[in-house]
């Protein structure tokens, strides 16, 4: 698959039941009333506090996002009598909500519980306080509905840095990772690469369960990277940060030589910087992709070798014009 023609896919839906599977441990959710519900369908990846609704209205109520029961909502509902409860209660069960959950243990009337159940919505408690509620669950929400796209390629972290190797099938990409490994970087991903765009320009890379962290190697066959080289091999998910195409090298194609001109190129509307590089027999590309990172990490802190060569050319071309000697010998250094 061509890096310029990824196919972009997204998640239409999950079930109640995956949900709470899903988060059950993470935010120590217990579901109140059973499996019940846990066929519905959660299909907005935000989430909605009924505050308004339960007070009656209901013209901006967005019923089919996960509704989030705090403080605020419990403490109003406890202000009313339990006839004032159940009427706010069928007031928001007149839409199809995909669940409810209750922060910080609080609890509400059976009568509401049943209510629920006999509208086939599931109710279920945490003992998280409602914004660290809000926060996990709106990020597993949005990993479940984010873009993505697969990459074929070998997926790295060298110094910290996430680079994608990609390229032709048989250039040579799985070797390369492998050689990386060996010399103490850690494999994410070979072969199938899952990219999700998290947030605005954030990609994150993985590998596919049934893959993991195998790689094959043309001539030997597959290999478990983390049985031979240990946990310190391998990462599960990384964020990618720079795309490495290993290309032949042809003698009439024009390939950059200073580094002045950064190649960038869009996964998901989110631009990374674009390495073409040429490969033939004999040129150690393992160091080279080291270098890339190291480069890479460079630019971070502020730093871009192409530019501070391009200063200093500048100043020594301006020096000469004054007739200054291009290079001043040490004394007596005549070595």
């Amino acid at each position: 698959m061509a890096l310029e023609n990824l196919k972009e896919t997204r998640r239409e839906s999950i079930t109640v039941g995956y949900f709470f599977e899903s988060n059950k441990a993470r935010v120590k959710m217990i579901a109140i009333n059973g499996e019940v519900g846990f066929q519905k369908i959660i299909r907005d990846k935000s989430i909605h506090r009924p505050g308004l609704a339960l007070a009656g209205y209901v013209e901006l109520f967005t019923f089919d996002r996960v509704q989030v029961f705090g403080n605020t909502e419990i403490r109003y509902l406890r202000h009313l009598s339990l006839a004032e409860r159940v009427k706010a209660f069928e007031t928001i069960f007149q839409f199809d909500i995909p669940c409810i959950i209750i922060c910080d243990n609080n609890e509400i009337d059976k009568e509401l519980i049943e209510i629920a159940t006999r509208r086939g919505v599931s109710v279920f408690q945490t003992p998280f306080e409602t914004t660290k509620l809000v926060y996990f669950v709106s990020d597993f929400l949005d990993d479940q509905f984010s873009p993505q796209t697969v990459l074929h390629g070998s997926f790295m972290d060298v110094y910290g840095i996430g680079v994608v190797l990609a390229g032709r099938s048989g250039i040579g990409k799985s070797e390369i990772a492998l050689d990386l490994v060996e010399r103490g970087h850690r494999l994410v991903a070979d072969d199938v690469i899952m990219i999700t765009r998290k947030g605005e320009g954030i990609l994150i890379g993985a590998g596919t369960d049934v893959v993991k962290h195998f790689m094959e190697i043309r001539g030997l066959g597959l290999i478990d990277i983390r049985s031979i080289f240990g946990v310190r091999s391998i990462r599960f998910q990384k964020r990618a940060e720079i795309i490495v195409e290993l290309q032949e090298w042809k003698d009439d194609r024009e390939y950059t030589r200073t580094g002045l001109d950064h190649e960038n190129i869009s996964i998901l509307g989110v631009d990374l910087p674009h390495v073409k590089l040429p490969i033939f027999p004999g040129k150690n590309i393992t160091v080279i992709v080291e270098v890339i990172a190291l480069d890479y990490l460079s630019k971070h802190y502020g730093y871009d070798a192409a530019r501070e060569f391009a200063k200093r050319l500048d100043a020594a071309i301006a020096e000469k014009t004054k007739g200054k000697r291009a290079i001043d010998y040490f004394e007596h250094d005549f070595e």
